[in-house]
This record gives structure tokens, C-alpha cells and sequence, in this order.
């Protein structure tokens, strides 16, 4: 029987294990792979397996659609604050016995230079911006910038991969679209060109985003860092590498993988 991988995906992270998977699936078959994306971004990127848009229904839609498909084990790559999706993830793969690994990018963490200021939430950002105008780099998604109109005071310029439709309702605003990663040579051209005093970000980790991290650090730009929510507690890894490892490990124990390499699954790859 062949074995049926969930991916929740979303992240940079889940897309490289999707190619993993997807390499082993071309190079002997004998695996199923279905990439799960919530459906926020109007035109995901290509990716390498099957994908399915939109939501479970919650932790109990979620389970029922594990043991209706016959999953036998869940990757959690969704972004860091999506918090809910990984709860309902947590109580669905308890409830429907199926084996969960939670694939987290570490945080960014603070180097010399750095002006980071954490805050709790988006309202939090707002309320910390303060009366006296900035000019603000909103580097959130395009349903969180909403939060911003209560604060029209500031000058806005938002990064977002859809249009931002309608524009927010303030009197200044400007917006660039675009699709990650973004390098710090480019990310301080944008800063320097909007003049920028102020970033309002996620402490989303990883490579593709850290750009304007490092090019706050170099202009002497504070960030407004909002605090990465509580999550589910779930074994996890930080790489790609280290999931397709886990997965092979599961799909062994459980017999989808025979020791003799019936379905072409071996442990060195990506170990």
C-alpha cells in the first residue's frame, strides 16, 4: 500500500521538503505526497507534488480527513505565527493516531547593532508607533496591515505578494509587491528610498525575509518585532533535511518501507 504523507505547508521550508519528496517519488515511486496550503496568497508558487487549497474545518475536519485518506504521518511547515493551524494539527493527529513532526524555522535573534523592539501582537505595533508621525515599513501580511489604519497619522509603505485591496484607509501609502527571498542590498535601496524610520515586522527566522533585518541593522532603522505565538509542544526539526529523514524513519516503523528497499525509500538521503 502506498504510503500517504500530509504536508502543511506555506513556508520556504515546506516547499524544499516537497521537492525532496518529489525527487524520491520520480527517482522509484512507492509514495504519496499532498502539499496543503491555507489559501492567503491569491497565486501560490509552483510546487513540485499535489496541492490542496483551503481549510479542514478545524482540529475534528482535520482528523476526519487523516483517516479518510489513510495519512500516515503529518509535516507541520506552516509559518511560525500560524498558531492555530498547528494546534489543530496537534489535536487532530492525537486523535486520529497519526504520527505529527513539526518542521520550525529558528527565530532571528539579535546581533550588535540591532534596534529591536518586541511587542505582543499588531495591536501592540500600533499602539507603539506612538502619536508623532514615522514613516513605516509594514513587512506583514495584507490582512494585518488593517490594523494600521487606526493610526493615520504615519506614512505607510507595505510589502505584500497580492495588492493590498482596498487600500488602506489613511491618507499616506505606498505599496510594492513582491515574492521572497529579498536581499539586503535591495531591501536597503527600498528603505532608503522611502526613507523609512521604522519597521514593523515578524520574527519569521530564516534566510529568505532577513534582508531588511540586516538592513535596518546597517541605516540605524528600529523594528517594531512582534512576539512569535505559543505553539503546540510536538517533536520538531529545523530543516528539510531532518523531515524527509523523520519521515522515512516513521514509514519504516509502520512497514510502508521495507527494510529491503521495496519502494526505493532508503534513510540516506537527506540524513
Amino acid at each position: 500500500m502506498v504510503p500517504h504523507i500530509l504536508l502543511l505547508g506555506g513556508t520556504s521550508e515546506a516547499s524544499a521538503l516537497a521537492k525532496r519528496l518529489a525527487a524520491r517519488i520520480a527517482d522509484h515511486a512507492g509514495l504519496d505526497v499532498v502539499l496543503s496550503l491555507a489559501g492567503r496568497t491569491e497565486h501560490p508558487a509552483p510546487q513540485p507534488v499535489p496541492v490542496r487549497v483551503g481549510g479542514f474545518g478545524g482540529a475534528a475536519g482535520l482528523a476526519d480527513y487523516l483517516k479518510a485518506e489513510r495519512i500516515a504521518a503529518v509535516v507541520d511547515a506552516t509559518h511560525p505565527y500560524a498558531a492555530r493551524m498547528s494546534f489543530n494539527a496537534a489535536q487532530a493527529c492525537a486523535a486520529a493516531g497519526v504520527p505529527l513532526l513539526a518542521l520550525r524555522r529558528g527565530p532571528w535573534m539579535p546581533v550588535a547593532g540591532d534596534r529591536w523592539r518586541e511587542v505582543a501582537d499588531v495591536p501592540a505595533a500600533v499602539a507603539a508607533l506612538g502619536d508623532a508621525p514615522r514613516r513605516v515599513f509594514l513587512a506583514l501580511g495584507r490582512n494585518e496591515v488593517r490594523a494600521f489604519e487606526a493610526a493615520p497619522q504615519h506614512a505607510y509603505l507595505v510589502r505584500s505578494v497580492d495588492p493590498v485591496l482596498p487600500p488602506l484607509a489613511v491618507p499616506q501609502a505606498q505599496y510594492v509587491l513582491g515574492r521572497g527571498p529579498f536581499g539586503e542590498a535591495d531591501d536597503r535601496a527600498l528603505l532608503e528610498a522611502h526613507r523609512i524610520d521604522t519597521i514593523v515586522a515578524k520574527n519569521s527566522g530564516g534566510a529568505a525575509t532577513y534582508g531588511k533585518m540586516a538592513a535596518a541593522r546597517a541605516l540605524g532603522i528600529e523594528v517594531l518585532l512582534i512576539a512569535r505565538p505559543a505553539i503546540p509542544a510536538v517533536p520538531a526539526v529545523e530543516t528539510p533535511a531532518e523531515a524527509e529523514a523523520w519521515l522515512l524513519h516513521q514509514l519504516g516503523a509502520h512497514g510502508a518501507v521495507s527494510s529491503t528497499g521495496d519502494t526505493g525509500l532508503s534513510a540516506e538521503r537527506g540524513a
